[in-house]
């Protein structure tokens, strides 16, 4: 009889407790994340300077480092060189063609006086085809010269495009951070060697974080993007810290339970991934587990 009674104690605080644990279980579980960018050399060369430094907080465009720049400067300087000879070529082109057009002006004025002498009979018809001639032969210089002015142009223009290749070589040598956030990862250091596509650092806003987590097929038809949620991440080994977040992704496609985050009896089920956005003021780092309780 007495064995009787225990088994019934035993089994009706088994209930309760497993009611109680079911209770106080969260909607969903997941791991939090940051939207990480690696930040890549655009040029190649030495790294004369460059300052991230691990858990560094960074601004957005802000100068974090310079590749060595001394040939692309040594080339721009030679391009702007051959660019004030070339325009010097074009200045005294056109002063050809200002001294041929005062010459074609003082031959036309010739040629109307030697015209009026003709139908007077004061000059021969070879004075008038010798003023017409020079008159002909005026215009066609000054043809010429507009032509090989044009090319000297195009020299220009081609010269000035050379120029700013190199100004957005230049620009590139100047390493410019993308985002603001916190340096993660450091990978290359002051004095190396780079090239083009070489990470030089990986870098997060960690302000705000992101709960991927996992959804049943009959939790999907119940969450909206921007719905707002109850997160709770571990503050110690029995309590945990809530904060509100909301959700900002729903995956349209169906998967399979990760089996890091479930037990084998709910790695057969099909899921559905959502991320649900969280302020963080450091608390929350990248890989921590969280939970999340639908409103």
């Amino acid at each position: 009889m007495m064995n009787k009674l225990v088994l019934v104690l035993f089994l009706s605080f088994f209930m309760i407790t497993s009611c109680e644990y079911e209770d106080n279980k969260s909607d969903a579980y997941g791991n939090f994340e940051a939207t990480e960018v690696i930040v890549s050399a655009q040029a190649s060369g030495q790294l004369i300077q460059f300052t991230p430094e691990e858990g560094l907080e960074l601004y957005q465009n802000e100068i974090v480092g310079l590749i060595d720049t001394v040939v692309l400067d040594l080339n721009k300087k030679l391009l702007e060189q051959q660019k004030i000879t070339i325009a010097s070529q074009y200045n005294n082109l056109n002063s050809e063609i200002d001294v041929l057009k005062q010459q074609l002006k003082n031959t036309k004025v010739n040629q109307q006086r030697i015209q009026k002498m003709f139908k007077s009979g004061a000059a021969t018809q070879k004075q008038v085809d010798d003023v017409d001639g020079m008159v002909d032969l005026v215009k066609k210089q000054i043809i010429a010269i507009n032509t090989k002015r044009d090319n000297v142009s195009d020299q220009i223009n081609g010269v000035n495009v050379q120029i700013d290749q190199i100004n957005e070589a230049l620009s590139k040598c100047h390493i410019k951070n993308p985002t603001a956030g916190t340096v993660l990862v450091k990978y290359a250091e002051t004095g190396e060697i780079t090239g083009v596509g070489r990470p030089l650092y990986k870098i997060a806003d960690l302000s705000e974080m992101k709960l991927k987590a996992y959804i049943s097929g009959s939790q999907l038809p119940n969450v909206k993007i921007g719905q707002e949620v109850e997160v709770l991440f571990d503050k110690s080994e029995k309590e945990n810290t809530t904060v509100n977040g909301i959700v900002s992704w729903i995956s349209q496609t169906a998967e399979f339970t990760p089996k890091t985050i479930q037990t084998k009896k709910e790695r057969v089920n099909l899921v559905y991934a959502i991320k649900i956005l969280v302020k963080n003021d450091g608390a929350i780092k990248i890989g921590m587990p969280g939970e999340l309780n639908f409103k």
